[in-house]
């Protein structure tokens, strides 16, 4: 007489998702040690930490400028003081050509400065990305076509061509942003391309390619996970380029001028003649915060680069 078969559990042999809870808790604890070890590396060289504090600080003041000064700052019809005022203890860096504090301007205007340099870095460093990948990986005669149109972007000056987008747009922030980004991929795209090669001669992309890998697996799999390191430090050593960048368009009178920024200052400083006057308190503030920010944002590149490539022996 035979035993009874033991009862299977409820849901049967199919409910058992352990291997890809598993796996995925795996791939989280990866990237954890990942973040982890990079900050530990980031956090020995101090400049990079003075940069990564002062941006902490700007982005602070950006964010929060709605509660800090209000949207009432950039009216020119609710300004509360007299034209070009020297600082005081109501405007501590003193009035523009309106009777506007040019505190609360600077703390608006950081807003659309840190915006317009974050996405026109973004969009610089994505076209130079794309790019550079796909010249490096396909070769041959395409990669020499794509290359010699990068080398002709490369020669051509950047601030040039955006002076001529803007001038042909219309004069608006994502016209701005447009300019700077299409005008500033080449290095990505040239340094991105070196890396793609160097990256597709190891054996394992041999491998991928054996089993079946298309060329859109090999390219999103194996080459930008190992090229992304580049492509962060990239990216943060682009964006204090396309701030002062943003900056020159609009103290050339091609930025937006519905909106504030510390390029928009200096232009209307410029208009109010505050260099033959003498008012140096409507030029030092936007200048000094562009410098400072360019200065932030280029330590913490300088960081993130030694970081991810040591080779490299940037100094902390």
């Amino acid at each position: 007489m035979t035993s009874p078969t033991p009862a299977r559990p409820p849901g049967g042999p199919t409910a058992s998702p352990a291997p890809a809870a598993s796996a995925a808790s795996l791939a989280w604890q990866r990237r954890r040690h990942t973040a982890a070890r990079f900050w530990r590396g980031y956090r020995t060289h101090r400049a990079g930490l003075y940069g990564l504090a002062g941006l902490a600080l700007i982005a602070l003041l950006a964010l929060t400028a709605p509660l800090l000064v209000g949207a009432d700052v950039q009216s020119v019809t609710k300004a509360t003081g007299a034209a070009l005022e020297a600082p005081s203890a109501e405007f501590p860096l003193g009035t523009d050509q309106f009777g506007r504090s040019l505190l609360g301007l600077l703390i608006w205007g950081a807003r659309i400065s840190l915006l317009v340099g974050l996405l026109a870095a973004t969009l610089s460093v994505a076209i130079g990305t794309l790019v550079g990948i796909v010249a490096g990986h396909y070769g041959g005669w395409f990669s020499t076509v794509v290359m010699r149109i990068t080398d002709w972007f490369l020669v051509m000056p950047a601030l040039v061509l955006a002076i001529v987008l803007a001038t042909v747009m219309s004069r608006s922030m994502w016209t701005v942003v447009l300019a700077i980004g299409v005008t500033s991929w080449p290095t990505t795209a040239r340094l991105v391309r070196a890396q793609t090669i160097a990256v597709e001669s190891r054996p394992y992309i041999e491998r991928a390619t054996a089993l079946g890998g298309g060329h859109g697996h090999v390219m999103s799999r194996h080459v930008l996970p190992n090229v992304m390191p580049l492509v962060l430090a990239q990216t943060t050593l682009g964006i204090s380029t396309a701030i002062l960048t943003e900056a020159t368009l609009a103290f050339l009178g091609l930025g937006d001028p519905t909106v504030v920024s510390w390029g928009g200052m200096l232009q209307d400083a410029r208009e109010a003649g505050a260099v033959s006057s003498g008012h140096w308190w409507y030029l030092a503030p936007p200048g000094v915060a562009i410098a400072l920010v360019a200065l932030a944002f280029t330590l913490c590149g300088r960081a993130v680069e030694s970081v991810l490539n040591p080779k490299l022996g940037v100094g902390r």
